[in-house]
């Protein structure tokens, strides 16, 4: 007789950036949910690099955050160094940056899971998929009928350092092999992708004083809306560069390395190449960039970004005692490559449900991604809609004009991904008005009406959504030569004969908000989030109201929705290659359909006819 321990609406299978947010979100919403870790070490765990954001990464961050999710608030409390990235380029692809005290991190979202109402945190290896629940390794069963799959980098996993193979998780944690089984039982057709790491080193036996100190950037707001103020101090990173001896010793042991000798079987990422990968496929180039970056403020680990490999440990050696600065490296773990199980994401609908069994959801890394913020995006979209399910509600759905997240999710979902997915700003279209500083007036109405954006929250949206009218409504006004003539001269613009209008003024290329604020005496009081958010509005006006008109064009196919019950192989001047692929993702609505590998425009019209005659007809 079998014993069930518990029983939860919701169970979370993976504590990771996932997992997290999908817990968190399912229990705020007021669902009782219980989140799995196969070792609660592994709670949050920054498994790679020590930051959170980066290109279209920080404003995933920022977007989560908008949300009402957890990961930039987590963050913030852990901060090293906090920067900007792309400034010397335009706001459309301005990113933040965090470097992040990675025990603390893991700490900090640990601490939240513990505490969090209707949310309980059990360790422990879920083996297999029962009807109406989750079986752990040690016999017990758990009752929940929507269950969540997060499981990361850990189905069936394997690290690879040379000829050194182990069935291991990240950092030496015990991997989930058995589970993988259950999916394929369940008729998942898994697949094998790769990633990998950087050894640490011992920040004693490294010689800063040949190494380019990076600085955290000033002025920079926190990652999370909810945070009032950075901390007075920040960490540094240091900067070096691979040589001609780095590149010679690779090239001397490339028999040994795994991705070349075929110990490695798994798809990599074409975004994060191994060194001994950039030194083949760049062999123009005379070095490659690294940084240094601090684990941990209680630790002297020292993450060393831009050495990713899979060399045998005493090629390891070898490599990172050739680089400036790193002469004496003393190694404390290893540079590994990883191998694990995932999905095909096309077998899920955007809501991240799958689509043959009703209340199973996939989050994070098993979907074919990398990053811990794409997984983090994901977990949220898969918490929300979990809840939503249970409540026979219809599904919360981003689209690629609303935000990255959106962009991500219709990626994964329509177009599938035959490697690890990264998320990057050229993946989205109408990236000027998906900035990192307007997340928060895209998305916290959406968090608000799903409940997940509090009252503090709330206010505090509000009193920049009113800052932003009072700026926008001081920008109209109308000031004469006399008054500016001072401002121009300085800044090299040639004044015009007549009075201008502040905006007028402010979408000149030497002109910014700070120059107004401090020649007119203006906008004292109101934040410099607020502000930022005016400035780039008003200065690239032109472009932000042509990428409107584009989504307006967008939202025109994607409001046509595609019925259920279609059976694409009845559909006549559909070719067959268009049938099979809009059986097999079943899109939504035309727009949807549209981005389907395969599909052409002619098939599009064919689609638009066929919905035109049922609408005809009363079918629709």
């Amino acid at each position: 007789m079998k014993y069930v321990a518990g029983e939860y609406d919701v169970a979370v299978i993976g504590a990771g950036h996932a997992g997290c947010e999908a817990a968190l979100a399912s229990a705020r919403l007021g669902k009782k949910t219980i989140v799995f870790a196969s070792n609660l070490d592994t709670v949050a765990y920054l498994a790679c690099n020590p930051s959170i954001g980066g290109t279209a990464k920080g404003n995933i961050v920022k977007e989560i955050d908008a949300l009402g999710g957890e990961m930039a608030v987590n963050a913030d409390k852990a901060l090293i160094q906090l920067r900007m990235l792309n400034r010397g380029k335009g706001p459309a692809v301005h990113c933040p940056r965090a470097q992040v005290d990675k025990i603390r991190y893991h700490l900090e979202m640990k601490k939240n899971l513990e505490n969090t109402e209707n949310l309980y945190l059990r360790q422990g290896e879920v083996t297999d998929l029962v009807p109406g629940g989750v079986k752990l390794s040690n016999g017990l069963e758990f009752f929940a009928p929507c269950v969540i799959i997060a499981t990361g980098v850990y189905l069936n996993s394997k690290t690879i350092v040379g000829e050194c193979i182990k069935d291991s998780g990240p950092n030496g944690f015990a991997p989930s092999k058995e589970l993988s089984e259950s999916l394929e039982k369940a008729g998942f057709a898994l697949r094998r992708f790769k990633t990998g790491t950087p050894a640490r080193i011992n920040s004693r036996s490294v010689n800063f004083s040949m190494l380019e100190v990076q600085k955290a950037d000033e002025g920079m707001p926190p990652l999370s809306f909810l945070s009032d103020k950075l901390p007075e101090e920040q960490g540094d990173c240091h900067l070096t560069w691979t040589t001609k001896k780095t590149h010679g010793i690779i090239m001397k042991n490339i028999h040994r390395a795994p991705m070349f000798s075929g110990n490695i079987e798994g798809t990599g990422a074409r975004y994060c190449p191994s060194v001994e990968d950039k030194v083949m496929r760049f062999a123009d180039k005379e070095r490659h960039q690294i940084f240094l970056e601090p684990e941990s403020l209680e630790t002297n680990e020292i993450y060393v970004q831009g050495v990713s490999t899979s060399m045998p440990a005493d090629v390891q050696e070898q490599i990172y005692r050739s680089i400036p600065g790193l002469e004496e490296s003393e190694i404390m773990r290893d540079a590994y490559a990883i191998e694990y199980d995932c999905i095909d994401p096309t077998e899920l609908f955007p809501s991240l449900m799958c689509k043959r069994i009703k209340g199973l959801f996939f989050a994070g890394q098993i979907n074919g991604t990398s990053g811990y913020e794409e997984a983090a995006a994901q977990g949220l979209l898969a918490g929300i809609n979990a809840v939503r399910f249970l409540d026979g509600k219809e599904p919360f759905v981003l689209d690629r004009a609303s935000s990255y997240i959106g962009v991500l999710i219709d990626d994964l979902t329509t177009k599938g991904t035959n490697e690890p997915y990264r998320m990057m700003t050229g993946r989205a279209e109408y990236r000027l008005l998906l900035r990192q500083d307007n997340a928060d007036s895209r998305l916290t109405e959406l968090g608000r009406e799903i409940g997940l954006v509090g009252d503090g929250r709330w206010e505090l949206y509000l009193k920049k959504q009113s800052e932003i009218r009072q700026v926008k409504e001081k920008l109209n006004e109308l000031k004469k030569p006399k008054e500016f003539e001072k401002l121009f001269d300085g800044k090299g613009e040639n004044m015009p004969p007549v009075g201008m209008r502040l905006c007028d003024m402010l979408k000149r290329g030497n002109i910014f908000i700070d120059d107004l604020k401090a020649h007119f005496g203006i906008f004292g009081g109101f934040s410099a989030a607020a502000l930022e958010e005016c400035e780039i509005d008003v200065k690239y006006e032109g472009y932000i109201d042509r990428q409107a008109e584009q989504i307006e064009q967008f939202r025109k196919t994607e409001n046509k929705k595609l019925p259920e019950d279609i059976d694409y192989n009845k559909i006549k001047g559909l070719r067959l290659e268009a049938r099979q692929k809009l059986n097999q993702i079943r899109p939504l609505n035309l727009g949807q359909a549209s981005r389907i590998s395969g599909i052409s425009p002619a098939d599009v019209t064919v689609l638009m006819v066929y919905l035109s005659l049922r609408e005809k007809h009363g079918q629709i």
